[in-house]
């Protein structure tokens, strides 16, 4: 038997996003319980990126740091008519494997994936390639500025064209409600999948009274998301050695495979 199956894991992604995991822990015998901590809104202006796409072909390098940017993206460019691939399109870069699969997913080539999927690496992989580029990055309104900032010390002019924002669902908080205070219902495990997910689940609680069960298993997918976990008074117990799904279940398996 599978060290997860039977196992009751909160999944707190977005509701689009939550059913990749939840597949993946139900293949195992697992039993996902899927309330989001955070939902995706338009930003506050697409007027950037409206421009930005009607102008992409100036730009050096295309930069897409989650699979939501990337969907944003392709339903602006669809509107404006810009499906067709040209010579002049921008070198693509994706933060991580899930990113690269929705960038090809809109028709586009992937010319750089950094070798760990947080934007520190991200940034090192890119910095000796950008001097003097111009370069178009598509991301959430309010995200950290680490990439950016290095992409121009390396000499590139970077554009930030903000394509969805985060925010938290106030509808949750029933949910957790009766997750939490039915003590067959509380979870085993609670996975965080950014740091998003982190703060707001904090927040939700705190507006809902409630705290995890102290037995529950923290699971977090790299260590930006475990830093965000500490700051909101949550001590990871386990964290994923790539910031990915199947790296996330496997470290939820082999924690309670030690347990046995």
């Amino acid at each position: 038997m599978h060290p997860l199956a039977g196992k009751r894991i909160l999944i707190t992604r977005t509701r689009q996003q939550a059913s990749v995991l939840a597949a993946q822990l139900e293949a195992i015998g697992a039993f996902p319980i899927a309330i989001p901590a955070i939902e995706i809104a338009p930003p506050q202006s697409y007027a950037a990126l409206d421009e930005a796409i009607r102008q992409v072909d100036t730009f050096d390098w295309l930069l897409f740091t989650s699979a939501n940017a990337v969907d944003v993206f392709a339903q602006w460019r669809d509107a404006a008519g810009l499906t067709q691939v040209s010579s002049q399109q921008p070198r693509v870069a994706a933060i991580g494997p899930a990113t690269a699969k929705a960038v090809e997913g809109i028709g586009l080539p992937v010319a750089l994936i950094p070798p760990r999927f947080v934007a520190e690496s991200f940034a090192e992989a890119l910095s000796p390639q950008v001097a003097g580029c111009r370069v178009l990055l598509v991301r959430a309104e309010e995200a950290r500025d680490v990439l950016p900032e290095a992409l121009m010390r390396a000499g590139a002019a970077v554009s930030i064209a903000p394509a969805y924002r985060n925010r938290i669902p106030a509808q949750s908080i029933s949910e957790l409600h009766a997750l939490f205070t039915d003590a067959a219902a509380c979870p085993d495990a609670i996975t965080f999948t950014s740091a998003s997910t982190a703060r707001n689940l904090a927040a939700l609680l705190h507006e809902a009274k409630l705290v995890p069960s102290a037995n529950a298993v923290l699971a977090s997918i790299g260590p930006i998301t475990s830093e965000a976990m500490r700051e909101a008074g949550y001590v990871p117990t386990v964290e994923a050695a790539e910031a990915t799904i199947p790296a996330l279940v496997q470290a939820l398996s082999g924690y309670f495979t030690r347990q046995r």
